[in-house]
């Protein structure tokens, strides 16, 4: 089904998979509005002010926001291209995006602009500036179980749903960062880690030398540990011993299957209670080692898998076997394309694929009509690249249904990244990433030094407005308050370089002019209204589907109960003492879910 002129992008029922008309509004009328969006947000207040999280619906939300990141070039990055690197490093946007957010000039190397075909080298420091938008997480509060002034330390009860360290999408949805930011804590050390999708008990020391002191009993196995679960079936009455070694396989998803080659793990389980309401189990659980997903994978190797966890438990990915007894773990070379599900495929057919770039590369004069170099996401080669041993075929298929699965649960949205194709380049509106100190006083990683700009759009955004204008003959756009003449944008503009110029010691020739779209307007509304329904609900008619700043497609939100899974860390004992929390709500028994 497609869009008529008459229907809004923002109205698409996302539950009735139908494109409800609720206004109407010709294509051009709707591009207005999103342009006004555009122009709206290019002169907002600075974009670095900390956000206030929003609670809705029994979810923590943070608006998007511009976030400078650095890191330095990692062993396996030597020696490869930048887009090679971000395309299968990251899976959130589709290669088209990478490589137009690369030409965009967002991200520098050395504090040089970088393209997608630089090569990075050894000592290279990748600089980025992202726009963030975290995936929301649990409202249930954050717990202190205890303050230790003397001794240093606290003991936190984490809900399920919050990673412990900014990674990824997360940054101020992470545990450290709310002990910091809402909790008041200068400096925390955590020194183990509880999944995401984990709640329970850490204890994290507030100084360098106790978490040397705490570091050194985990290191030394002397720390015990226990933990609590929900599982699936009737679990073994008597104790049950697992020592199956275990490896990561699967950076990008995180997924971690028994090995021969793995690293040894230890785990005891014993039978709290059976509730044959629900066919599952509240089972203790014991690790006398610290691998990666380590009761998960044992318990899915048991055939007792957590009830609700949504990697190592579910048919769909690993067959009726669910994991029982392990994979095969026979190398082979077999991969494919990533490819489209059903109901996009007619899209894809009719205006190419977003995950392929050939179309978009045009053949070299004189090389006898060579192909282009194709990149490991694009054959499927990027399976297994991350992987210390060959993978299986069992492991290149659990792999790819994992990443559909995630796919389908962000809406496919990477299948539907079309929108920026018919933008110029995309800038951040008023920072610039400061050159790299000294080699001697550089930082491995995090938080990017930038500049702030004032006023907060910057001549990229002004270029982009005027062509927006242009754009829309029809056009009656409200002007933002205040009022700026095109004079008067001119010159804001000209401050702006100069001062970027400034903070980055730059000469005017090294400052490029933002690349035409790559697509017109009416063929970027005309595909975004080709797009089937996408199945997911918008919560009111001004929902945006696209974000105006980095016209990422956005993601539906999840239910508040699968942001968490039937494992929580009840216990932990040290040479500090023994700490526990009380029993999760989910452990009682006869305790019931929905299970759809």
């Amino acid at each position: 089904m497609s869009l008529s002129n008459t229907t809004r992008l923002s109205c698409i029922s996302r539950r009735l998979k139908i494109h409800l008309p609720i206004i109407p509004a010709s294509g051009q009328e709707q591009f207005q509005q999103t342009a006004y969006s555009l122009l709206r947000s290019a002169f907002m207040a600075d974009q670095l002010e900390q956000f206030k999280p929003k609670e809705v619906n029994g979810l923590k939300k943070i608006p998007p926001y511009w976030y400078p990141y650095t890191t330095m070039t990692k062993m396996r990055w030597i020696g490869r291209e930048l887009l090679e690197v971000v395309s299968t490093e990251f899976r959130d946007r589709s290669m088209e995006y990478y490589r137009y957010a690369l030409e965009s000039g967002v991200t520098t190397v050395n504090g040089r602009i970088a393209k997608p075909d630089t090569i990075l080298r050894d000592g290279d420091r990748v600089e980025n500036i992202v726009h963030r938008h975290e995936p929301p997480v649990t409202s249930t509060p954050v717990k202190i179980l205890l303050h230790d002034v003397e001794r240093e330390f606290i003991v936190v009860d984490k809900p399920g749903s919050i990673p412990v360290h900014a990674s990824g999408r997360y940054n101020r949805n992470s545990l450290i960062e709310i002990l910091v930011d809402d909790f008041g804590y200068t400096k925390c050390y955590p020194i183990n880690r509880l999944d995401r999708l984990t709640s329970g008990l850490m204890i994290i020391p507030l100084s360098a030398a106790r978490a040397r002191d705490l570091t050194s009993e985990f290191t030394a196995g002397t720390v015990r540990k226990e933990y609590v679960a929900r599982v699936k079936g009737r679990f073994p009455s008597e104790e049950v011993i697992c020592e199956e070694p275990l490896l990561t396989v699967d950076r990008q998803m995180g997924l971690n299957v028994v090995h021969p080659q793995g690293k040894s793990a230890k785990t005891v389980f014993n039978l709290i209670h059976y509730d044959a309401n629900t066919d599952s189990s509240v089972v203790r659980c014991r690790p006398f080692t610290g691998r990666s997903h380590q009761l998960r994978v044992h318990l899915q190797f048991l055939g007792h898998s957590i009830a609700n966890d949504p990697v190592y438990s579910d048919k769909r990915i690993w067959g009726e076997n669910i994991g029982k007894g392990g994979i095969d773990t026979t190398p082979s070379d077999d991969r494919e394309a990533p490819a489209p599900p059903t109901h996009l495929q007619g899209l894809v057919d009719s205006q190419g694929s977003p995950e392929s770039l050939r179309k978009s590369k045009a053949e070299a004069p004189g090389d006898g009509n060579m192909a282009p170099k194709l990149l490991p996401r694009e054959t499927g080669e990027d399976i297994g690249m991350g992987s210390p041993v060959p993978l299986s075929r069992e492991a290149v298929r659990v792999i790819t249904r994992l990443r559909n699965m995630k796919d389908e649960d962000e809406d496919w949205s990477r299948w539907r990244d079309v929108v920026f194709r018919a933008k110029g380049v995309m800038r951040p509106s008023n920072m610039v990433i400061k050159p790299p100190p000294p080699q001697n006083r550089r930082k491995r990683g995090g938080k990017a030094e930038t500049v702030t700009l004032r006023p907060s759009w910057n001549k990229p955004i002004a270029s982009e407005s005027a062509t927006l204008e242009a754009s829309t003959p029809n056009a009656e756009l409200s002007p933002p308050e205040p009022a700026t003449t095109p004079s008067a944008a001119s010159s804001a503009a000209d401050l702006v370089i100069s001062e970027r110029l400034a903070a980055e010691d730059l000469t005017t020739a090294s400052i490029e002019e933002p690349s035409p779209p790559q697509i017109t307007l009416e063929d970027a509304l005309e595909q975004v209204a080709s797009a089937p329904a996408t199945g997911i609900e918008c919560a009111t008619d001004s929902e945006q589907i696209y974000c105006p700043e980095c016209y990422l497609p956005l993601h539906p939100d999840p239910k508040p109960e699968k942001l968490y899974i039937f494992l929580h860390a009840l216990k932990y004992t040290t040479s500090l003492g023994a700490f526990s929390t009380q029993m999760p709500d989910w452990a009682a028994e006869g305790w019931e879910w929905d299970q759809s």
